[in-house]
């Protein structure tokens, strides 16, 4: 039997909320716009660049909003202002499905580049045996990573288990027909996780291990 964990990464394994932010801000401000409070943007992360910029400014032009956030992003990389830490007990969670006979894998609305970065910065770049990103995949709550990630590993979705933060990442999961299992400290409530299809919501990563156990033994 083929176990595999797949992944969320901005809000579910690090914590980059703030420097998404600021990005978002120079972006927008770089176009006359008004950038939106911390607490209204960060509803909007997890999705692709373009899903993103279409629900915060209706009536802008999208995929230029998107390049003109990529090049704040990238221009605060370059100067060494970009924090994207893991969240306390990513390492061990890791560890531990590893060490359990899960396969790991990560399925997220940023770009094979940024992702790059982040697993090649904190380590993790070996662990991880399948990766998907916006830049080959629809935005979710399409289910194409979550299917395309199963496929790569041989796993059925009985045997498969998504952890995001976000009501996006469970509808994904559902879509897919795998275990839901919300991230309840990332961006997203518990409450919409729990709208969205959540199998369960771990308030702390050392909850996800016994729930994913969950989801295959039920």
């Amino acid at each position: 039997m083929i176990k595999l964990a797949i992944f969320d990464c901005d809000g579910t394994l690090v914590d980059s909320g703030a420097t998404i932010h600021r990005a978002l801000d120079t972006a927008l401000t770089a176009h006359g716009l008004t950038c939106p409070p911390p607490e209204i943007a960060k509803r909007v992360i997890g999705l692709s660049l373009v899903e993103a910029m279409e629900q915060l400014v209706p009536e802008g032009d999208h995929h230029l909003l998107a390049e003109t956030y990529k090049e704040a992003f990238f221009a605060m990389r370059g100067a060494g202002e970009v924090e994207e830490p893991l969240y306390d007990g990513i390492l061990d969670l890791l560890g531990a499905l590893e060490a359990g006979g899960w396969l790991l894998g990560v399925a997220t609305g940023k770009s094979d580049r940024g992702l790059r970065h982040v697993l090649d910065y904190h380590g993790l770049e070996k662990m991880f045996v399948t990766l998907h990103t916006a830049d080959r995949h629809p935005s979710k709550p399409d289910p194409s990573m979550a299917l395309a990630a199963m496929a790569d590993v041989g796993a059925e979705p009985e045997h498969t288990v998504l952890i995001g933060d976000t009501a996006y990442d469970m509808a994904m999961a559902r879509g897919a027909n795998m275990g839901a299992i919300g991230a309840g400290w990332g961006y997203h409530d518990h409450h919409e996780l729990e709208q969205a299809g959540a199998h369960h919501v771990a308030d702390h990563a050392r909850e996800v291990m016994d729930a994913a156990q969950r989801w295959i033994a039920r």
